[in-house]
């Protein structure tokens, strides 16, 4: 069967141009390949804006946010001891990624995708379609199977370099924490790193702690030290430790023309400010859904959507990142933000969408860090 679209990849940036592709066109034969059966985990923190479930009511699933309560604090704290500790403008939800991205390949089964249990090895592009392992073909093909993408791989994308690539571990302490925060303790260190404690429904609490820049990365042993010195009293569970790299969005793009896309963690949409990234994976997910029924035509034209997208917001996050590094700086930032409900906002929105930073709310981190001591 010549199918209109393959996707490889179910997590929420597969799911979400799957279903995109059928919002935009019903009728169209999609199919959704992954090498993994659903449930499954995932390493992440779990923690999912509320923008992202805007961008899924708009592909037909509006009830995924019930999945779990909101939480409608962040709180963050310097390795100075500044800290911010306010509501943001709409609440974040913890769901394990287990839970999510099953209801999403479930959504997205139940509007006619077909979910196929197959590891993709080879890819071949002829003139009028895109052949996998030699059986599966289709029009377009959108790979969104992750970090170690092997559709990038297969496209010839360079790897990602060192200071573009986080590195990070995650597991769940059986400790609760305070229910109506999500919580990241910075750490001291040559690199950019932090720890965080987001709380579940069941009581249960992940936690985590990642480094921003390959080259400050650590022993399993090393980062979970690391974890119990800024959270002791959430150390996780050995059996659900897992590590995953993180390519950032600071990287060099890739975006080839022609048939065959990229989106979220295989197309490097992760926040190098926070490592956020199912609100990319799904914005850009639905963006190659929308791009795949053109064909030939496809690649151009997401990489257009992309660019007319996140171009600002990966500008602003780029430099934002790299002044963030600094002790001194991210000290006056989070000290205005406790001052400033503007600059918090700025700061949330930046972190876990696409926003950017207003002039304003510059100006007042620029004015504290003038006058920190």
């Amino acid at each position: 069967m010549m199918h209109d679209v393959a996707v490889v990849g179910a997590g929420p940036a597969g799911t979400a141009a799957a279903l995109r592709v059928l919002r935009e066109r019903p009728g169209s034969r999609v199919v959704l390949l992954d090498a993994a059966r659903f449930p499954r985990d995932k390493c992440c923190g779990d923690g999912i804006a509320a923008e992202v479930f805007d961008l899924l009511a708009a592909l037909g699933v509006p009830d995924v946010a019930d999945l779990a309560p909101p939480v409608p604090r962040l709180r963050l704290r310097t390795p100075n001891g500044r800290t911010v500790d306010r509501a943001c403008r709409r609440p974040s939800r913890v769901i394990p990624r287990a839970v999510f991205d099953a209801a999403l390949v479930d959504a997205a089964v139940a509007r006619g995708v077909q979910l196929r249990h197959h590891r993709v090895r080879t890819l071949e592009v002829a003139p009028d379609r895109v052949v996998l392992d030699g059986e599966i073909e289709a029009r377009a093909i959108v790979g969104a199977d992750g970090a170690n993408s092997t559709v990038r791989r297969l496209l010839g994308a360079p790897a990602a370099r060192p200071s573009a690539t986080a590195v990070a571990i995650r597991g769940y302490s059986p400790a609760s924490t305070d229910p109506s925060a999500l919580t990241i303790e910075y750490a001291r260190g040559p690199y950019p790193a932090y720890a965080w404690a987001f709380p579940l429904a069941n009581g249960r609490t992940n936690v985590g702690y990642g480094v921003f820049d390959k080259r400050g990365s650590g022993t399993r042993r090393q980062y979970l030290d690391a974890l119990c010195g800024l959270l002791p009293d959430l150390t996780p569970e050995p059996a659900t430790v897992r590590g995953h790299h993180l390519p950032l969005s600071n990287a060099p793009r890739f975006h080839p023309d022609g048939r065959v896309l990229l989106a979220g963690d295989a197309a490097a949409a992760i926040n190098p400010l926070t490592g956020e990234g199912i609100f990319d994976a799904v914005a850009s997910g639905a963006l190659a859904g929308r791009a795949a029924l053109l064909g030939a035509d496809a690649g151009a034209a997401h990489r257009a959507a992309l660019r007319r997208t996140f171009g600002r917001h990966r500008r602003h996050t780029t430099v934002m990142a790299r002044l963030a590094a600094r002790p001194r700086f991210l000290d006056a930032a989070v000290s205005a933000a406790d001052a400033h409900q503007s600059v918090f906002d700025a700061a949330a929105g930046l972190g876990l969408q696409r926003g950017t930073v207003p002039p304003g709310a510059f100006a007042l981190v620029m004015g504290r860090l003038l006058t920190l001591r």
